[in-house]
């Protein structure tokens, strides 16, 4: 494992099921994270597009992490990237809740409540049924969809609640249509968006999670060093089954250097 790690400049983390789970630290996680900046570089990368860059910011340091602006991307900043890359000016129907409006307001796409050229479904754990509907009857007259993330659960303490990839499989029920696009891990969008931000070499970059479908195959994508954690969705016998192990195991995030 130290040979591995050995030449890797920077971590990125994911954040539900890795450094905590809802509001209750991994234990060990806070040292662990630090011990990582004294190596180089950590960013916390989660797919949770529920929440804009400063929101993280506030939780993690309310949790004790110490993260600045430049620690934190998500798939909604990800998502934004994509957009003013591929749909400048464009009518943008935003499916999610109220910190990713920030998010995108700030980042220059204001949202639009009608006659939208493209929509966008993030992790809303804040919708009415008017607001589904709504999204579903624009699908269902043409408009096309992209998706923040494709995570079917998020963890949390008290087991899983259901996230985009759970809508995803909704939206495909109730109109028969998918997403054009997942920006989100494993996909390719923001790990091009990682890149750019980084400007390291893939075998410098390290992705630390909990979610084989997810994290792992994010790293396997895109020839990142893979570390799998135990402490959130994903389970060793699961990982045994894949094509390949990821290149490290671990119970928790807080035993990276042991």
């Amino acid at each position: 494992m130290r040979e591995i790690l050995q030449q890797v400049k920077c971590f990125l983390l994911d954040m539900d099921g890795t450094i905590y789970l809802d509001n209750e630290v991994i234990d060990g996680a806070i040292d662990a994270v630090n011990r990582m900046r004294e190596k180089g570089r950590v960013i916390f990368l989660t797919n949770n597009s529920s929440s804009s860059r400063d929101a993280y910011v506030t939780r993690l340091n309310k949790l004790g992490f110490n993260a600045t602006d430049d620690e934190v991307f998500t798939s909604g900043n990800a998502t934004v990237e994509y957009l003013k890359a591929h749909y400048e000016g464009k009518r943008i129907y935003l499916f999610g809740t109220k910190s990713l409006h920030r998010e995108f307001i700030a980042s220059g796409i204001t949202p639009v409540d009608d006659n939208p050229d493209l929509i966008v479904l993030g992790f809303h754990t804040e919708f009415d049924y008017n607001e589904l509907e709504k999204l579903c009857n624009f699908i269902r007259e043409g408009v096309p969809y992209i998706a923040t993330h494709p995570d079917i659960n998020c963890p949390t303490a008290r087991g899983y609640k259901p996230d985009v990839g759970a809508f995803i499989a909704l939206i495909e029920k109730s109109t028969g249509v998918l997403p054009t696009l997942v920006c989100g891990k494993p996909n390719r969008p923001i790990g091009e968006s990682v890149e750019r931000l980084l400007g390291l070499k893939s075998h410098e970059i390290a992705m630390v999670g909990d979610r084989l479908s997810t994290d792992i195959r994010f790293a396997y994508n895109n020839g990142f060093v893979s570390i799998f954690v135990l402490s959130g969705e994903g389970t060793l016998a699961e990982a045994q089954k894949m094509e390949r192990m990821p290149d490290v195991v671990l119970p928790t995030i807080a035993h990276w250097d042991e």
